[in-house]
């Protein structure tokens, strides 16, 4: 990345489309420029179900963000859930023709174009290539090989994948808002440097984000990035069910569900009353706690037991030592990490990243894409396409160019 790059990042998700414009500062660290979010039900269960309505949404949010920064929006990197989602792990080993000149870019742009050379099913396109390390002939692993001396060097990375199907499905809806997508980045992808802390990038682990009605899976082990899908439940379905035991609305059950949060009813302290105001059954507004506890509960286990029987059908499970808990979907319902533990019988944790606690919740996902972007190693560039219309850059810019002539 380049210091002035600006990447936008737009997250799709069940219940909102969120949107964050950063710029790579004088310190190669993202600076937030915009968020903003729109409530949006064009996806249902993982899959689109009224493209105009993302249209809309997505157009209001591009026309806020360039009135509030006085700038055009030509492009944008967007979401894809793991369900669309194949990963392919590839290695290639690259000659270099003269040691003592030192690996250079261009031998790592080939090998990694390298990687590309898969057979790639009919369904399905590369969206993305994640070099996770590079072997040198003296059997060094190094992130970075470039300036090393070495005759050879052996690429490890995933190709990643997604569906023609859904891909289409995207560039119809981008089409429309006249904005080109600039790249599709996995969920838990771009999730990963937000949600886990130093220690956890080198440990097999898996990321559950459970959002409002889906929860993205994605498998890492070590910096290898194995495993995406998605289940099709989520926090909304909860509400849901507490509203259709209760027979009250869904604001009151998702009111209830925020403020009375417990997802094992064996911890309930005090088991109090709870005054129902919007039950249209006369003879039942007042229930015990425990009982609206119940409800939260076997909805929860129902979403860990599908993750369960998800990654054991893999046979991945056996490789996982931790599991790390986001999403607005959970992260607010006490003991949540302690069912999962209980159901998936291997450490489950609410994610501590350093970076999580600093970003709003509805603009978590799409900054970790901006993040997640800016970051990429060998990338030639990442930055969107963007218009300035103000005058003071076009100032800025004729001044930098009449520093360039005098002092050139």
């Amino acid at each position: 990345m380049a210091i002035g790059d600006i990447i936008v990042g737009i997250d799709i998700g069940t219940s909102k489309v969120s949107l964050v414009i950063g710029e790579v500062n004088n310190f190669n660290q993202i600076e937030i420029l915009c968020t903003n979010s729109c409530k949006c039900n064009g996806i249902k269960k993982s899959k689109i179900i009224n493209e105009e309505e993302i249209v809309t949404v997505i157009t209001k949010l591009i026309k806020e963000a360039e009135e509030e920064n006085d700038l055009t929006i030509n492009s944008a990197y967007v979401t894809i859930p793991g369900k669309y989602v194949t990963i392919v792990q590839n290695s290639v080993l690259k000659e270099i023709k003269d040691k003592y000149n030192g690996i250079s870019s261009k031998d790592v742009f080939s090998s990694i174009a390298q990687v590309r050379d898969i057979d790639i099913p009919e369904t399905k396109q590369i969206i993305d290539i994640v070099a996770e390390e590079f072997l040198l002939d003296n059997g060094k692993v190094v992130q970075d090989p470039i300036g090393s001396l070495s005759s050879n060097f052996t690429v490890k990375a995933q190709v990643v994948l997604a569906d023609k199907e859904y891909m289409k499905q995207l560039s119809n809806i981008f089409r429309k808002v006249d904005i080109d997508i600039d790249g599709l980045v996995p969920v838990t992808l771009a999730e990963r440097s937000l949600v886990l802390d130093g220690n956890e990038f080198n440990d097999n682990v898996m990321i559950l984000d459970i959002g409002a009605g889906n929860t993205d899976i994605g498998v890492f082990e070590g910096l290898s990035f194995t495993y995406a899908n998605t289940i099709p439940l989520g926090g909304d379905n909860i509400t849901k069910d507490i509203a259709l035991v209760l027979n009250i609305s869904e604001d009151e059950a998702d009111k209830l569900k925020r403020e009375n949060g417990l997802a094992l009813k064996s911890f309930i302290d005090n088991d109090n009353e709870i005054l129902l105001s919007t039950c249209k059954d006369d003879n039942k507004k007042v229930i015990k706690s425990s009982e609206l506890i119940e409800i939260i509960e076997a909805r929860i286990e129902e979403i860990f037991s599908l993750v369960n029987k998800d990654i054991t059908s893999q046979g991945i499970k056996p490789r996982i030592n931790n599991v790390i808990l986001t999403g607005q979907g959970i992260t607010n319902i006490n003991k949540s990490d302690v069912a999962g533990k209980i159901i998936l019988n291997i450490p489950v944790k609410i994610s501590t990243g350093r970076s999580i606690s600093t970003v709003r919740p509805e603009y978590r996902t799409a900054y970790a894409l901006v993040k997640y972007i800016a970051s990429r190693p060998f990338a030639k560039t990442v930055s969107s396409s963007i218009d300035s219309n103000s005058k003071e850059s076009i100032l800025q810019n004729m001044i930098e160019r009449i520093k360039d002539f005098f002092y050139s």
